[in-house]
């Protein structure tokens, strides 16, 4: 390898693991604005919560695989809800894992990126998402759930390529921000649901007859992960 190449290289190792400078406190003020103008309102939360959808459903995939399950593909449809589907023991501690990942993805993600953002990592955040949405869409089965993905996608593979520091820097709080607010709403929707007699197969329904804990408590932790997560997150992000 030539000198050229490798100082190529370095620079974009540089790039993406390096550290750059945290944004103005209104920045994060400002994305934090966005986030809930996007989460709050329930018209414009029909549509911000396929993002959410992606994330959830990602959370079942990725569990899965890392439990050694079989993932056989992944749908997301418009009304906002998605389908994982695994093969391997229907019970034990890998389903088990992988029906609790749903709910606990969105918010654990914002965390993590806050996280990141905490230390200055910006672009790295962003490809690490990039990169995950690159091998969700390999396990997409439906044409909606690919558009979805592959639009999430460019948006981020576009701001990470070609947007300056500071577009970087206000994507990235807003995505985390996102995550860390968009995580909490679902299990409240899905409390709702069930205290309306709806749901019947949900996340926790699943998870209360495959471990004989009431659903209820399997809510109780969707909350508690995802409010901690905001908690935390929060704290993180506000540290500029």
């Amino acid at each position: 390898m030539d000198s050229t190449a490798s100082t190529s290289l370095a620079s974009l190792w540089d790039q993406v693991f390096g550290s750059q400078p945290d944004p103005d406190l209104w920045v994060v003020i400002a994305t934090l604005v966005a986030a809930l103008a996007v989460i709050v309102p329930h018209g414009v939360w029909r549509v911000s919560r396929n993002a959410i959808t992606i994330a959830h459903e990602g959370g079942h995939g990725l569990v899965a695989l890392l439990t050694g399950r079989s993932l056989s593909g992944i749908r997301l449809h418009s009304d906002t809800s998605g389908l994982t589907v695994s093969r391997g023991k229907p019970t034990g501690l890998g389903m088990i894992l992988t029906a609790a990942a749903g709910y606990t993805a969105p918010p654990l993600l914002g965390l993590g990126g806050a996280a990141l953002l905490a230390a200055g990592h910006i672009t790295a955040l962003l490809w690490l998402a990039t990169a995950l949405l690159v091998a969700m869409l390999v396990m997409i089965r439906n044409a909606y759930g690919a558009l979805t993905v592959i639009a999430t996608g460019g948006t981020f593979l576009l701001v990470s390529w070609l947007a300056g520091p500071q577009v970087q820097a206000a994507f990235a709080y807003a995505v985390a921000w996102f995550l860390l607010l968009g995580g909490v709403r679902p299990a409240f929707e899905l409390q709702a649901k069930r205290r309306r007699g709806g749901a019947g197969d949900s996340d926790a329904d699943q998870l209360s007859r495959l471990t004989h804990v009431p659903a209820g408590m399997w809510l109780f932790l969707f909350h508690a992960v995802s409010l901690c997560s905001l908690i935390g997150g929060g704290r993180w992000l506000l540290e500029v």
